[in-house]
């Protein structure tokens, strides 16, 4: 992807930042709470894929600009769309589960308000970091909609199915605290430290853990949530365990330990593919 967006794209609604191999993208309309537009998300997925394709890049964080994560689509875009979403566009329009196709890992920071789209966006990233008494909400049932981009399969696997109907059906608020004793927010953290804590957190995978190992355990976890038994599951692993002894993070990491050094693993090349590696393995 180029360095830049189109010249004729809205001007930095996301922010892009790399540093400490660490890209962190930033919605940035504070002015709206950073509510979702058509122009946010394709600048958001195109950032993901140019996260993605980075060398220098071996996780990502996602935040929002100001004191809202994203409370969810710009009401006035679903005022003037509700056929299409709100999100009426010329370009197409990649999924919203798009980021778990991504072979890296990334870390929501709820730094505030997290509301229906922006809950999705969230619920989306791998690990979430929350600030305390942040305020989220499913939010659909109050607006006449849907659970939307698939929210009825994957939070009832996040929290458990009674929980999960309950926060879809009632729409009512919540605060990440709770979020967070149901197991949707992993972490939590005062304000004005969530961001710092969660770098620490990225900090420690960036130098310390497998990027191939990572984007194989994140393929492999999210594929085996359609898998119909623990078999199925355990027959997959000991063919995937197989294949990863091949790998050269394998020694790498084996070879750290045994002499008490921090590993130095490769990072992964541009338009890494997990499933289309397997598949090649599958067939040698």
């Amino acid at each position: 992807m180029p360095d830049k967006l189109s010249d004729d794209a809205p001007a930095e609604l996301v922010l892009w930042d790399v540093s400490e191999r660490i890209a962190t993208l930033t919605f940035n309309r504070p002015e709206r709470n950073n509510a979702f537009t058509t122009d946010m998300e394709h600048q958001y997925f195109d950032l993901l894929e140019r996260a993605a394709n980075d060398s220098d890049v071996r996780v990502i964080i996602v935040t929002g600009a100001g004191r809202s994560f994203c409370p969810g689509l710009d009401m006035e875009a679903l005022r003037t769309g509700v056929a299409d979403g709100g999100l009426a566009t010329s370009r197409p329009r990649r999924p919203h589960t798009y980021p778990v196709t991504v072979p890296k890992p990334i870390i929501a920071v709820i730094n505030g308000a997290c509301a229906g789209l922006g809950l999705v966006v969230a619920l989306m990233c791998d690990i979430r970091f929350a600030a305390r008494g942040a305020k989220m909400t499913t939010a659909w049932s109050r607006r006449g909609l849907v659970a939307e981009h698939g929210m009825s399969w994957m939070i009832p696997r996040i929290v458990g199915f009674p929980r999960a109907l309950e926060l879809m059906m009632s729409g009512r608020v919540f605060t990440t605290d709770e979020a967070h004793d149901i197991g949707m927010v992993h972490h939590l953290a005062d304000a004005d430290r969530v961001m710092s804590e969660a770098r620490a957190y990225a900090l420690d995978l960036a130098a310390n853990v497998s990027p191939t190992s990572m984007a194989h355990i994140k393929w492999q976890s999210y594929r085996d949530l359609e898998r119909n038994s623990l078999n199925s599951a355990w027959q997959h692993s000991m063919f995937l365990a197989h294949n990863a002894n091949e790998f050269p993070d394998a020694t790498e990491g084996v070879n750290s330990f045994i002499e008490r050094r921090p590993p130095n693993f490769a990072p992964l090349p541009p338009n890494f593919d997990v499933g289309s590696r397997v598949r090649r393995s599958a067939m040698d």
